[in-house]
């Protein structure tokens, strides 16, 4: 999983970075023209891999894991520039998912470029700036796609006629002030823009980056679009938590009224975002979470690992987690009849822990 962090300049896109990512990049460094994203790949708590190294002992524990991209900040003039610049918009367009790090917190010291707090007005200008991006793709494939279309063959006319028709009304959409991702698509025409990699259109998580004096009461936003969600954090006082050893930053977290490290809450909201389970393999070779989407056949979950046991599917050997963990074994739970066999068409749940049957 690929997240891209965006957001305004001075909105704390940065400090919500190293919170996530337990690093300590400058968080100057974009105001002084840098364009080269920060990259930092974080391992997905899972408690339940603890659980199954206890009681496999392998060689080694893989926990599944996702990828930030941290952005230059957004600076409003996309529609005169004609979209994102290229460098930007290849970071960008590439994620699963947009974080956009929303500025709520007052500073005199760090000047805001709007001259003010506004969390409506910044979300208003971020989500513009992703729709003029997607706006000149659209107008420049219509141009394109017009002048072809009457050169081609009846079957491919048909084809190009059809992708025309869709993105005239994605257009129709974008100019409306509403994201791709609230349309409700069919399979085929997700399946005939997923090359266009629109901005609009991949799902989006708020983070409202609040000052501490805002923990108890963080504002709130209606962001009433599919695919979307809202959540409040303090980028400064995480990226502090993320710097300390686990005892303390519990204190810490306990002192300030914090359930959670805001990288385990953006973890858990991004994969609900993108509909995303994992499943779980064993053996004395490792304990290890794979990352798949909701409702995925078990013959697609094995390619997963790999696609020789894909091609060469015969069953799966499945037990939930919690029935292993109850049984304490994998023996103890094949004595009790909670390991079952399963076809290629099973879907695999959360939680999962798999045995691939193969041949090749």
């Amino acid at each position: 999983m690929r997240i891209a962090i965006i957001g305004l300049s001075n909105s704390g896109k940065t400090t919500v970075f190293n919170a996530l990512t337990c690093g300590t990049i400058e968080t100057a460094a974009y105001s002084s023209g840098q364009m080269e994203p920060n990259l930092a790949t974080v391992k997905v708590p899972d408690e339940r891999l603890a659980v199954l190294t206890q009681m496999f002992h392998p060689r080694r524990t893989i926990p599944a894991d996702v990828q930030y991209v941290d952005v230059a900040g957004l600076s409003g003039d996309a529609r005169q520039s004609g979209g994102l610049p290229a460098a930007l918009l290849n970071y960008i367009s590439t994620a699963d998912a947009l974080l956009h790090v929303v500025r709520a917190f007052d500073d005199p010291a760090v000047p805001h470029p709007e001259d003010s707090v506004d969390v409506r007005r910044d979300v208003n200008i971020v989500d513009l700036e992703l729709a003029f991006s997607d706006l000149a793709i659209i107008e420049r494939r219509l141009t394109r796609l017009n002048a072809e279309i009457g050169k081609m063959s009846a079957r491919e006319k048909e084809l190009r006629i059809a992708e025309r028709d869709l993105l005239v009304r994605l257009q129709a959409t974008l100019e409306a002030d509403t994201p791709i991702r609230n349309l409700e698509l069919s399979d085929e025409e997700e399946r005939m823009i997923r090359g266009y990699q629109f901005l609009t259109a991949k799902p989006m998580l708020l983070v409202l980056n609040i000052g501490e004096d805002q923990l108890n009461a963080p504002p709130t936003l209606d962001y009433p679009y599919r695919q979307s969600a809202v959540a409040s954090l303090c980028g400064k006082i995480e990226a502090e938590l993320a710097q300390l050893d686990d005892a303390d930053a519990q204190v810490f977290m306990d002192d300030l009224g914090i359930s959670a490290p805001a990288r385990d809450r953006v973890i858990q909201l991004s994969y609900e975002l993108l509909g995303l389970i994992s499943f779980l393999t064993t053996g004395p070779d490792e304990v290890r979470a794979w990352t798949v989407r909701r409702n995925t056949p078990a013959v697609e979950a094995a390619g997963a690992i790999h696609t020789d046991i894909q091609r060469g599917f015969i069953r799966a050997e499945i037990v939930a987690y919690n029935d292993l963990a109850a049984a304490g074994g994998m023996s103890e739970a094949k004595k009790i009849g909670t390991v079952r066999l399963e076809g290629k068409q099973y879907i695999v749940q959360d939680g999962d822990v798999c045995h691939f049957l193969f041949n090749v």
